[in-house]
């Protein structure tokens, strides 16, 4: 059990938490029930989720910062950062992905906001991985500019009757529900905003199509219409109009999530690409030893440690109750301007190798370029960072 562990992960005993995760997930899980099947899913485009989030809840990792009475480990985020970690063992970037918006992205409004019926209706079995979760945010012309967004949800009676469309929805093709934010009312877009958990299977909801990526294979992404949904109004997470603040705290543990996720597989690049340098030879000498390869390996492996410091400075004091949107989005713009950078570099040591499908890097390289996009676009990041340090022009 984790009764006896410290209160917090990040700090001096954040190691040995590491490590608790790493034999559970490295033996039982990533081992033996994901990374054998890792290269079929790439190849079909999707991996059977109710089949792995159920494993996982039974495991209990996918509620480690929920609530007990609602099936979690009671745990603060800085566990479920250690979970992420971990999960960037698995040899691909899609299911890793999709694991993360079940666990951290789909249902932190749900378990602060929500009422104890709603919980149980739909945290309950979403952490205990009989259901599949997604969020239903962006949308064909509103992604990160989440203010922008389109559908409605228009209250009729004890009904809320949503009318639009969601794009780029991570497992969309199997979710049960979904966390979806809409515009409840008429007023100014931060404040006319609501979050609904919505069935998958209800009249009116149409899955469009299945998204054919460039990475993230293995995680299935679609495009998704509503029309004329009739939801009851029960449904509704939290207040009415709280939407856009409930999905940017949302926003911060994904961002967060994603940045734990990311440092594993560079880790592993740069790990793998030691190896293989060390062996291949080229004059007559192995390409390890030339400055230039170990120099920069040196460098990236650097960079990879201070992006874990600055994350585990955002986690230490998001859990303490502060804003930490500037710190995430620091986290989060490092991350996806390193992971390219340093997949970059690895794949041309690699040669003609890492222009192959059957080595890490090349997946990484196509996986991780989601990075700098999804969750709010580098340019975001940017802008928030400015607002924090009051560089922004102000607006006339």
């Amino acid at each position: 059990t984790f009764d006896d562990g410290p209160e917090t992960a990040v700090g001096a005993e954040f190691t040995v938490i590491l490590k608790i995760f790493s034999i559970i997930f490295q033996m039982q899980i990533i081992d033996k029930e994901i990374n054998p099947f890792v290269d079929k899913w790439e190849e079909e485009g999707q991996f059977p989720a109710h089949q792995v989030f159920k494993t996982l809840g039974q495991a209990g990792f996918l509620g480690v910062n929920k609530q007990t009475e609602y099936g979690g480990l009671g745990l603060d985020f800085s566990y479920s950062i250690a979970v992420a970690e971990e999960l960037g063992n698995i040899r691909c970037g899609g299911v890793p992905m999709a694991i993360g918006v079940q666990a951290d992205m789909a249902t932190p409004a749900l378990a602060r906001f929500g009422s104890d019926e709603l919980k149980r209706e739909f945290l309950v079995p979403t952490i205990a991985g009989d259901v599949v979760a997604c969020l239903g945010v962006s949308e064909p012309g509103a992604g990160s500019d989440v203010a922008s967004i389109k559908t409605t949800a228009v209250r009729k009676g004890d009904d809320y009757v949503i009318n639009g469309g969601k794009m780029w929805i991570t497992s969309g093709c199997q979710a049960d529900w979904m966390c979806l934010l809409a515009n409840s009312s008429n007023g100014p877009p931060h404040q006319n905003k609501s979050l609904i958990c919505l069935p998958m299977k209800l009249p009116g909801v149409h899955v469009a199509k299945k998204i054919d990526k460039m990475g993230m294979r293995s995680s299935d992404t679609a495009q998704i219409f509503f029309e004329d949904v009739r939801v009851p109004s029960k449904y509704l997470i939290g207040e009415e109009g709280m939407g856009f603040t409930y999905q940017m705290l949302q926003f911060q543990e994904e961002r967060m999530w994603g940045v734990a996720n990311i440092l594993t597989p560079m880790e592993n690049v740069i790990n793998e690409t030691i190896d293989y340098t060390r062996q291949r030879k080229i004059f007559n000498q192995p390409v390890l030893h030339n400055q230039t390869v170990h120099f920069l390996l040196a460098e990236l492996a650097t960079d990879v440690e201070l992006l874990r410091s600055l994350l585990y400075q955002a986690v230490a004091l998001y859990i303490k109750g502060n804003d930490v949107t500037k710190f995430a989005s620091m986290a989060k713009l490092k991350a996806g301007r390193l992971v390219r950078e340093l997949t970059d570099s690895c794949l041309q040591f690699w040669g003609g190798m890492g222009f192959t499908n059957d080595v890490l890097v090349s997946r990484v390289y196509r996986d991780s370029r989601l990075m700098s996009i999804g969750a709010g676009a580098d340019e975001v990041m940017l802008s928030i960072i400015c607002k924090y340090m009051e560089t922004l022009p102000s607006k006339k």
